[in-house]
């Protein structure tokens, strides 16, 4: 997996990475484990699902709250995180380095308009005073 340099990330604090496979794989932001705390279940998305950019796909508990997981991008789920049903926790050990879930996009023409409607990190940080 790339640093989080190369992640593109959505307002609902979501990291997106195409990585060299043609999948996107997803993850929450350092910004997002910290404002949840210690992380406690994560609530996939189906295998095989059909998501749409900013849809509400999966969710995220923590001992302070709950959180929904939007898509950053529409497409097929192709994999799911299957750590994070033992261990969520990881989560909150490095949110750079643990995905939630892949995603197979849709097209390549809406692959590219939906990843320049993300930040980069530099935005992203900008935007939630990080």
């Amino acid at each position: 997996m790339n640093t989080q340099d190369t992640f593109q990330f959505a307002q609902t604090h979501e990291w997106a990475n195409l990585e060299r496979d043609g999948l996107v794989w997803v993850g929450i932001s350092n910004h997002a484990q910290e404002a949840l705390g210690d992380v406690m279940f994560f609530q996939a998305p189906k295998l095989g699902q059909q998501v749409k950019q900013g849809e509400t796909i999966a969710a995220i508990e923590s001992v302070k709250a709950a959180s929904d997981i939007h898509a950053p991008i529409s497409g097929e789920i192709v994999a799911i995180n299957e750590q994070l049903d033992a261990s969520p926790e990881v989560l909150n050990e490095n949110p750079y380095g643990v995905w939630l879930f892949k995603i197979k996009p849709s097209s390549d023409s809406n692959l590219a308009s939906e990843l320049k409607q993300l930040m980069s990190l530099e935005k992203y940080n900008a935007t939630v005073g990080a």
